[in-house]
């Protein structure tokens, strides 16, 4: 009898899966079924940030602190399934590492300071302003042209379109042209 080379790999993948499968079957006394993992807890659907796709997810909260993410499986663009990314989203959210609270470092300090949100979005909206004021160019070769080239604007996967569209139009509003979104990069 003669084996060919498909037959023989095809064999041999079927008694690896074979000899895995009935392993895998054994009852776990730690297993906790999502369902009541999840009983109580409120359904948040919303959009994965990770990339420009778009992927539907639904986080599962429960006295302030996500418990549970999933992949919408209603979505029309990932019926359901998430990439590894998406999958480890509610480690990145409940991580002991993840930064909470604004902090600055002062030029030439070696040291962070803690500032509130309030210092920050005032600083954002000077420095802003200030590199505006600084850089506005209103006539080029002759052409009105009203605009900064000292700042450029980039857009992120997790703004929907509608917040896309609001921050480009804002973005042209104070006169930024160069717009870009992280889909493109």
């Amino acid at each position: 009898m003669e084996i060919s080379r498909r037959k023989f790999l095809g064999a041999i993948g079927a008694s690896a899966v074979g000899s895995v499968l009935p392993s895998s079957l054994k009852a776990d006394d730690t297993y906790i079924p999502a369902k009541d993992k999840l009983k109580g807890a409120e359904k948040i659907f919303t959009v994965c940030p990770f990339c420009a796709v778009g992927c539907g997810m639904i986080a599962y909260g429960k006295n302030g602190k996500i418990i549970g993410i999933e992949g919408d499986a209603d979505h029309p663009i990932n019926e359901g399934a998430l990439c590894s990314k998406g999958g480890a989203l509610l480690d990145l959210v409940n991580s002991e590492k993840r930064l909470k609270k604004v902090l600055y470092r002062a030029p030439k300090s070696l040291k962070w300071e803690e500032k509130s949100w309030e210092w920050a979005t005032s600083q954002i909206a000077r420095r802003i302003k200030k590199t505006r004021d600084a850089t506005f160019l209103q006539i080029e070769d002759g052409k009105t042209v009203n605009r900064t080239q000292g700042i450029a604007s980039i857009g992120g996967a997790a703004l929907d379109n509608e917040e896309c569209y609001l921050l480009s139009k804002f973005m042209r509003s104070i006169g930024i042209a160069y717009l870009e979104h992280q889909a493109r990069i």
